[in-house]
């Protein structure tokens, strides 16, 4: 398969270009299997997360299937206009799921500074436990949301601030939603996703069990800033 080797990091996109391209020139052919992620990644000089993004990306066009195990089958010459419906969902929501964004950083980095001041040492021991859950659960969609949006509910029932709560479970239900279609999207390259997640939750419950602030709303942006660079993609 002859690819143009990128000198950039991340350009996940440049990569699907490139692959979509063979597609569309009848270079890779419906039925053609993909080269080994491994391969690829080589041939690219990327690393895998970055080859994993690129092949999530062509998923989502509907030009290959991502088959267990990690193999790569062309099934399409053009993109589906159709597109699946949770990629359709977020589309035809972009204004709301835009504003929820902003809603949600606004109040969850606010939320994670007042919970790293005012934590108890019974909330910090009931973050420790869901960190546990949280790392049997990578790879595992279903629990991995569940995990994920208990996490944001713990966080906010840490401020000890009841109105802080109420805030949070105001927006709760289509927060959940955004973070289920994330996930769904993404699951074709779920253990790596889901294993800068946890890496992020974990940063974010150290930084609340160390008390620091500053420190907990800075690792919260980041944290939201990810996903929301997730969700942008598709919309």
């Amino acid at each position: 398969m002859e690819v143009t080797r990128l000198t950039k990091k991340n350009h996940y996109e440049e990569i699907a270009s490139q692959l979509r391209r063979l597609i569309a020139d009848g270079k890779l052919n419906v039925g053609d299997s993909l080269p080994s992620t491994k391969a690829m990644s080589e041939q690219f000089g990327v690393g895998r997360s970055t080859m994993r993004e690129a092949l999530s990306a062509l998923k989502a066009m509907g030009l290959i299937e991502i088959r267990q195990g990690g193999g790569c089958k062309v099934i399409r010459s053009t993109p589906d206009s159709t597109g699946i419906p949770e990629l359709q969902s977020l589309r035809m929501n972009r204004e709301t799921l835009i504003e929820l964004l902003e809603a949600r950083q606004a109040l969850e980095v606010a939320n994670a500074s007042i919970a790293a001041a005012k934590r108890t040492d019974e909330d910090v021991a009931a973050f420790q436990a869901l960190i546990v859950e949280m790392e049997r659960s990578v790879g595992i969609e279903s629990e991995g949301e569940r995990t994920d949006v208990l996490f944001h509910r713990l966080l906010a029932q840490s401020t000890h601030n009841a109105i802080m709560v109420q805030l949070f479970e105001s927006i709760a239900g289509q927060l959940e939603r955004a973070i289920r279609d994330v996930r769904r999207v993404e699951i074709y390259a779920n253990r790596a996703v889901s294993g800068q997640l946890l890496g992020e939750h974990s940063a974010l419950y150290e930084a609340i069990a160390a008390g620091d602030a500053e420190l907990a709303g800075a690792r919260m942006r980041e944290h939201l800033q990810h996903v929301e660079s997730i969700l942008m993609k598709y919309v």
